[in-house]
């Protein structure tokens, strides 16, 4: 990935030579499907987003579009653009794809269930016609402060409602919502498996250091080929694959809640084109000069958007792990 540290720092440092970087990811994924693994293809979750439409791309250009198989996921509060914008993908890619609904699966978890009981003991009132969403804070660069989730209600009539949720409530709501990615997580791996093939994941550089995936659901994969990719150099891929417009052009989103709500919204609180940028820095000890030329913030700014990152980072250093265990070796005495 050619994003030079001799570059001068800007927003030019996130740039890459996307021709040399998609014959190595292509090279990538052929080496571990074909040698590595000794498999056939591949599988890819195709969300009707970006990172999804690229991996599909990638992997017809590595592995030839009949070792491809996408599958589209949706389940009853799903973006009905997702679906649509994903099998039109995948019609121009020649590939192969599935859909299966995986609403049966999660109301028999009790997944809506469960998560619209806390919602109601917040809003009595919550039930058919309206809508709701997980938003944090849009402050962040503003002032000091903690990631406390709101629940934000809106009815038929467009009023909408927004209180702050105990860390009890906010913590039920995310658990039976993360079920809907570990339940998308098992329809790949069996599509996988019958076919012999990997599954191929779709999460990018911001979303693997900030926390942004379901351990054992989106993040329950066999390799990841884009992971070392901040997701704006994912939107440079999909201009140079010829990515359909309107999945470029869409808002980010996780697509897990009954109210629209981008990334942003929901966990970032920053817009990708800086919160990348401030991530480069951070990691590349970019003086606190250097980021406030280039991006127009202050020092504190700065600072308080490196708070935030730290403590996600941390908050979510069990999802970038394999689960702890005394240190053995293969064939030794337990």
């Amino acid at each position: 990935m050619t994003t030079g540290a001799s570059r001068k720092f800007g927003p030019d440092v996130l740039q890459i030579d996307c021709e040399e970087e998609v014959r190595r990811i292509e090279g990538f994924i052929c080496g571990q499907v074909f040698t590595h693994f000794k498999k056939s293809g591949v599988v890819v979750g195709m969300s009707g987003g970006v990172d999804s439409a690229v991996m599909a791309a990638l992997c017809v250009r590595a592995l030839g579009a009949e070792q491809v198989l996408g599958l589209i996921l949706p389940e009853r509060e799903s973006s009905p653009a997702s679906a649509q914008y994903a099998k039109k993908h995948a019609s121009r890619l020649g590939i192969r794809f599935e859909e299966v609904d995986v609403t049966p699966y999660l109301e028999s978890f009790a997944v809506y269930t469960r998560r619209d009981q806390i919602i109601r003991k917040v809003f009595p009132e919550y039930g058919e016609g309206y809508t709701f969403k997980l938003v944090l804070p849009q402050n962040l660069l503003e002032r000091d402060r903690f990631n406390v989730y709101s629940l934000k209600i809106t009815g038929r009539d467009g009023e909408s409602k927004t209180k702050r949720l105990s860390v009890s409530d906010y913590l039920g709501i995310v658990a039976a919502s993360n079920m809907k990615q570990r339940t998308r997580m098992i329809e790949l791996y069996y599509f996988a498996e019958r076919s012999n093939r990997l599954v191929a994941g779709t999460t990018n550089r911001t979303e693997v250091d900030q926390g942004f995936f379901v351990k054992y659901g989106d993040g329950g994969v066999d390799i990841e080929p884009i992971a070392h990719l901040y997701k704006t150099q994912v939107y440079q891929l999909a201009r140079y694959l010829d990515i359909p417009s309107e999945i470029i052009e869409r808002t980010p989103t996780p697509d897990t809640f009954t109210s629209e709500t981008s990334d942003e919204e929901f966990y970032f609180c920053l817009a990708y084109h800086t919160l990348d940028l401030l991530l480069y820095a951070k990691d590349n000890n970019v003086s606190f000069e250097d980021i406030t030329a280039a991006s127009g913030l202050t020092e504190e700014q700065a600072r308080r958007a490196f708070r935030d990152f730290d403590a996600k980072r941390k908050a979510t250093e069990t999802f970038r792990h394999m689960p702890p265990a005394p240190d053995w070796k293969p064939g030794s005495a337990t």
